[in-house]
């Protein structure tokens, strides 16, 4: 048995000290009172003697002086051991006080610490105060990913954050990890359905952080200038994550510092109602890339965010369309236009009228700019490109939809649409054109044009359409002859972008929390791999155990096994931030591992070495890999630590 520590013995002796003087002292008493009994009892006898013929009443008298005596003594014993009982109790209750647990100790300073970092205010002030040059905190990284554990069960957000009456609390940590178990104790004593009233304001204010385009929220310095200047954008979109430098990554550093999975939840649904009040304003969300089709290799969370940027900006294009060819039909009918100067190329007049084949003027809808080098085949006027519809702005789930579609209904899809719109807003911004224009313009390669080697433009050059076009119940020649001229801002819409960003802002409301949180997991571990490297790829000794981290991250998210390793991939994050943090630390732990196994050779090592790191306190614990597990066995890495 180990030895006491040395407070608690001389705490000890202290006690058997005290203890021994009290019972000296009281043994002292007794004595002393003994003492003066028997010299009481001497003075009786001599007065015995000496006093033989008095009266009998006198003995009885000195009978009841001795029993007072006698209960004197007895009062003054008890109240001796009544005094001394006192004593201890106060001596006690003295010691007691520089008596303490030092994990008790421990105990209540990390309950301070988890009550400060709960405050809303303390969370702003750190966020606020973040490093454009540090990554991440690890700690972050381990929140969301207690975030995904403790949301597998909810099929929705609203789910997650919503008490079920008949669900078992004992039943839903059964599965969890310890940590996740401790978060949602933590979550229930400390945790509401709704933030403090106090912390509205402090909310409103992160809100306003988070969405503030010209701030320098959360702004991290990222170098690309790598060995490859697409490395940065390479790692991301192997991990299907957000780019580093997107508002996806932002959102989910200040998720992950919320303290609870519920609050983390609770303030998902603010940042909703936030992007669908931008939406209402017509405003951007900042960080994401504006008129530009989703990115499919990024995540899903990042593709909708892109779409909505790209409806408002199709929605502004439209409003300028329906104003342009409104000022060009008010044009038209005022009668300012000079007919005779028609065909001077640039003037308003050519810019509206076209012949057709009866030489009647007739009034261009939707043109957007002339076509060089092409003029129509049956009237010699030159050919305009209109104003077209978009097409529709595919994410990575509806392109899984619309694939499904046509595989089970055989339906072409959204392109059989796309063309006859096309066709209606050439017709109407080139009367007089034929099927031959509208395929010289949209499909070239299905014209084929005869030898011209006088190289005169001026005249509609000859040739024919290809065999596919010429062949029977063509479709192309079939939409022509229903297409009407029309221009694309008065068809009816092919993409409706009000109906899309609806969709998408119900979906952002209605996704489950295990995929919401693994997408912010995912993210914020992209961004924190694209710090890092650009030191640690300078450094020989570290280089090789950072990109053997680097590829395991990227196996494991290649091969769909986040959730199964979340432990394994928050312990890789903390081993490269101790990289950045504590390189110092960091070799000393790699030569002492490389030493304890150095006897160990190959492949034998390798699992060894993983096998070493990995278990950690669940070592003694079996189980069965899963099936994504055992696919992302072979590319795993040889070692990291926990630091």
């Amino acid at each position: 048995m180990d030895a006491m520590p040395a407070s608690f013995v001389s705490k000890a002796r202290t006690a058997f000290n005290s203890a021994a003087a009290k019972a000296e002292r009281v043994l002292t008493d007794l004595k002393s009172h003994r003492e003066e009994e028997e010299q009481s009892t001497r003075n009786h006898n001599y007065s015995k003697e000496e006093n033989e013929v008095k009266h009998q009443g006198w003995r009885t008298a000195h009978i009841r002086k001795k029993q007072e005596w006698q209960n004197k003594l007895n009062n003054l014993r008890i109240g001796r051991r009544k005094e001394v009982e006192d004593q201890d109790k106060f001596e006690d209750s003295a010691m007691a006080i520089p008596f303490y647990d030092a994990n008790l100790y421990i105990l209540k300073a990390k309950q301070e610490q988890e009550a400060k970092e709960s405050d809303v205010g303390y969370l702003v002030e750190t966020l606020n105060a973040v490093d454009v040059n540090s990554i991440p905190r690890a700690s972050i990284v381990k929140q969301l990913a207690v975030a995904i554990k403790a949301g597998k069960g909810a099929k929705t957000i609203i789910d997650f954050v919503a008490p079920s009456g008949n669900s078992s609390p004992v039943k839903e940590k059964g599965g969890l990890s310890l940590s996740a178990v401790k978060s949602l104790v933590l979550g229930e004593q400390e945790d509401k359905l709704c933030f403090d009233t106090g912390d509205e304001k402090k909310l409103v204010s992160l809100i306003n952080s988070l969405f503030n385009a010209d701030g320098n929220f959360l702004i991290r310095m990222i170098v690309s200038d790598l060995g490859s200047p697409s490395n940065r954008v390479s790692f991301t979109k192997d991990l299907h994550a957000a780019p580093p430098d997107s508002f996806v990554v932002k959102l989910a550093e200040v998720i992950g510092s919320f303290t609870t999975p519920r609050r983390m939840a609770l303030f998902w649904f603010k940042v909703v109602n936030e992007l669908r009040r931008f939406w209402d304003e017509e405003k951007h969300i900042p960080c994401i890339p504006v008129d530009e089709n989703p990115d499919l290799k990024s995540c899903l969370l990042h593709q909708w965010l892109q779409v909505i940027n790209c409806c408002l900006d199709r929605r502004v294009r439209c409003i300028a369309a329906s104003e342009a060819l409104d000022a060009a039909i008010s044009q038209a009918s005022s009668g300012n236009e000079d007919s005779d100067n028609s065909e001077g190329m640039g003037s308003p007049v050519s810019l509206l009228y076209a012949k057709n084949t009866t030489g009647e003027l007739v009034l261009r809808l939707g043109a957007h700019h002339q076509v060089e080098n092409l003029i129509m085949l049956e009237t010699g006027e030159a050919v305009y490109a209109p104003v077209t519809q978009d097409g529709p702005l595919l994410t990575e789930d509806l392109i899984k939809e619309t694939e499904e579609l046509v595989l089970r209904t055989g339906s072409m899809g959204a392109g059989c649409s796309q063309l006859l719109s096309d066709m209606q807003a050439f017709k109407a911004a080139n009367p007089g054109c034929t099927l031959e224009d509208f395929v010289r313009w949209h499909s070239p390669p299905d014209w084929t044009e005869n030898d011209t080697s006088s190289g005169d433009y001026s005249s509609p050059p000859r040739g024919q359409l290809s065999i596919r076009m010429q062949k029977a119940g063509n479709l192309w020649r079939q939409l022509w002859e229903t297409a009407k001229p029309l221009p694309a801002i008065k068809q009816t819409p092919l993409f409706d972008e009000d109906l899309a960003v609806e969709g998408i802002l119900n979906s952002l409301e209605d996704i489950p929390a295990a995929e919401l949180f693994e997408q912010l997991f995912v993210s914020l571990v992209a961004l924190g791999f694209v710090m890092v490297e650009p030191v640690i790829s300078t450094n020989d000794d570290l280089s090789k155990l950072f990109f053997e981290c680097k590829d395991y991250v990227v196996a494991i998210c290649e091969g769909g096994a986040v959730t199964d390793k979340l432990d394994d991939l928050c312990q890789v994050y903390e081993t490269v931030e101790a990289m950045l943090l504590r390189p110092e630390k960091v070799l000393r732990s790699m030569k002492q591992t490389e030493k304890s196994l150095s006897g160990v050779n190959g492949t034998k090592q390798r699992f060894k070495r993983l096998s070493f790191v990995f278990r950690g306190k669940e070592g003694n614990q079996k189980r069965v890999p899963s099936e994504t597990e055992q696919k992302c066995m072979d590319p795993a890495p040889a070692v990291f630590w926990s630091f």
